[in-house]
């Protein structure tokens, strides 16, 4: 068994220049890797044995569009809530200057018993990353998948098309400036026999407190 301290070090002395950061928190092993770099260290992480991540558990893209961007002054949380609501007076507070999305495979190595997190940034205006389903072939749906709900484009890809909304959806909704209630919404009418697209019909949802609490 491989511990998350001996990996950290296993990987900085293999790929040295080739990761952007090596970060080791809560016992989680997570690099981060140019796209450029992208398909070299996951040929590396697949095929040596000394690392041997033979399994990709899951693929995700991530939209950090409002990461870091907040008008809270909390950092905790109770059973009744946060500490305190949304002060639309306060300035806001950025503090993450890295692109806005990215795409993040979680591996595990059976022989090794050990789990690892690679992430990618993309720039907003050029989402194209390398899909690594040659090497992992599980990573086929996933990155439809995040082709679908993030709008990230994996080069390579052989059947990259919408997986979860169908084929007329406009956007895609995990993005974090996409409205929680759509933009249209679908009934089926029984008179023509088909499926017909209209406004949406109900009510726009504030998802934070509106009570400020001292």
């Amino acid at each position: 068994m491989m511990t998350p301290v001996e990996l950290t070090e296993l990987l900085q002395n293999r790929f040295a220049d080739l990761l952007e950061s090596n970060v080791l928190a809560l016992d989680e092993v997570t690099i981060e890797v140019s796209k450029s770099n992208l398909i070299e260290v996951a040929n590396a992480l697949q095929s040596e044995a000394d690392l041997a991540f033979t399994q990709l558990i899951d693929l995700c893209g991530v939209d950090y569009s409002t990461y870091g961007l907040t008008e809270w002054a909390t950092d905790d949380a109770t059973d009744e809530g946060y500490s305190r609501g949304v002060d639309l007076t306060l300035p806001l507070q950025k503090t993450w200057d890295k692109p806005r999305f990215a795409s993040v495979i979680h591996l595990l190595s059976m022989d090794h018993n050990v789990r690892l997190r690679v992430r990618t940034f993309v720039e907003e205006a050029d989402l194209i990353i390398p899909s690594v389903v040659s090497i992992w072939n599980a990573a086929n749906w996933y990155e439809r998948e995040s082709f679908d709900l993030f709008g990230i484009l994996y080069d390579g890809h052989e059947d990259l098309r919408r997986l979860l909304t169908d084929y007329g959806f406009v956007g895609h909704p995990f993005r974090k400036d996409f409205p929680l209630i759509g933009n249209v919404e679908m009934r089926y009418d029984a008179t023509e026999k088909r499926c017909i697209y209209e406004p949406v019909s109900i009510e726009p949802r504030i998802n934070v407190p509106r009570v400020i609490r001292k």
